[in-house]
């Protein structure tokens, strides 16, 4: 079946220029210690590479989720208001996505807003012509600046805005706040946020995840060098870095470093910048929750918990928030 009710809308396309990635890489190795953002992972192919990423046997997150969207999809609607506009913040493949649209009571439009144009508008081919009746109003952008949102035909009752994924984890405990700020302006005062965290558990299982023995998740993480060497002119001997992620027990994340193998010097944009052999730069962190963790993240953001739902041995869990 195609969409044939309606004329998909043109993408609405804020993706972030290359002014503004250089802006980011030179602030982040001018920083002590050197840091890249994990927001320019997905281009094209990093967004192949985290596909590959959650097929793998270690991976657990997206298999637990897929897998807790099912079996709590009718209680999730249940306690979602009818005629959403659903706006999901980083919507990758739209896997999860599917399952939500299908469960939900009469979804009138859908707003993806994704960074990697090549995964936004694949995930939005495939969900307009397995839903024709729900708008789709995609949006290439940074979620995690103000982004306008487009405007569906059919008034939409309230907003639900979708998270899932665990990617609000990603984020330091300030930047998380805002972000969760920022959502609840989006979701306005009757609206409501479905949210996915990956919960604190075993150190062993956790570090497994972000080391899987394929390799994939080095070869993620080192793209974006590529990236950049792309983007912005740089010149990274992408052979000449290695991958780590290791668990914090005391800040209750993953931490993920870039790890230069010898002395080497990188430039950008006319600027050097030295590595030393085993220096590390920061490209992301994964926070894990506890219900008090995430409850009181929330609640400095002006939001509260309106329902939980857990995987079997509390996994990973979706949080309903609604605001104060």
């Amino acid at each position: 079946m195609t969409p044939t009710a309606r004329t998909m809308p043109p993408l609405t396309d804020l993706h972030p220029s290359p002014d503004d990635i250089l802006g980011d890489t030179l602030a982040g190795l001018s920083a002590t210690p050197k840091r890249l953002s994990s927001k320019y992972f997905y281009d094209a192919r990093g967004s192949q590479l985290f596909e590959q990423i959650t097929r793998q046997p270690e991976y657990y997150l997206t298999r637990v989720e897929l897998g807790l969207l099912d079996s709590a999809m009718r209680s999730i609607a249940e306690a979602v208001n009818d005629c959403p506009h659903v706006v999901e913040y980083g919507s990758g493949s739209g896997r999860k996505t599917q399952l939500l649209l299908e469960g939900l009571v009469d979804p009138v439009a859908y707003t993806p807003i994704e960074i990697s144009r090549s995964a936004l508008l694949a995930s939005v081919e495939r969900l307009a012509e397995a839903f024709p009746d729900i708008e789709m109003l995609p949006v290439c952008a940074d979620f995690t600046q103000p982004v306008p949102l487009p405007r569906p035909e059919r008034p939409a009752r309230h907003t639900l805005v979708f998270f899932p994924g665990s990617t609000l984890g990603n984020f330091t405990f300030d930047v998380a706040e805002r972000l969760l700020r920022a959502m609840r302006e989006t979701m306005g005062p009757r609206g409501q946020a479905l949210v996915g965290i990956d919960l604190v558990k075993d150190v062993a299982r956790i570090e497994a995840a972000y080391n899987d023995a394929a390799g994939v998740t080095a070869a993620f993480t080192l793209n974006l060098l590529t990236r950049l060497n792309r983007d912005v002119g740089s010149d990274f001997d992408v052979e000449a870095f290695e991958h780590l992620a290791r668990y914090s027990s005391e800040r209750e994340r993953i931490e993920t470093f870039l790890v230069s193998r010898r002395d080497q010097d990188v430039h950008v944009d006319g600027r050097r910048f030295h590595f030393e052999a085993g220096e590390a730069m920061q490209v992301e962190y994964s926070h894990k929750y506890t219900d008090a963790s995430f409850d009181a993240l929330a609640g400095r953001a002006g939001l509260r918990v309106t329902r939980r739902w857990n995987a079997p041995g509390d996994d990973f869990g979706l949080r309903l928030l609604q605001p104060m």
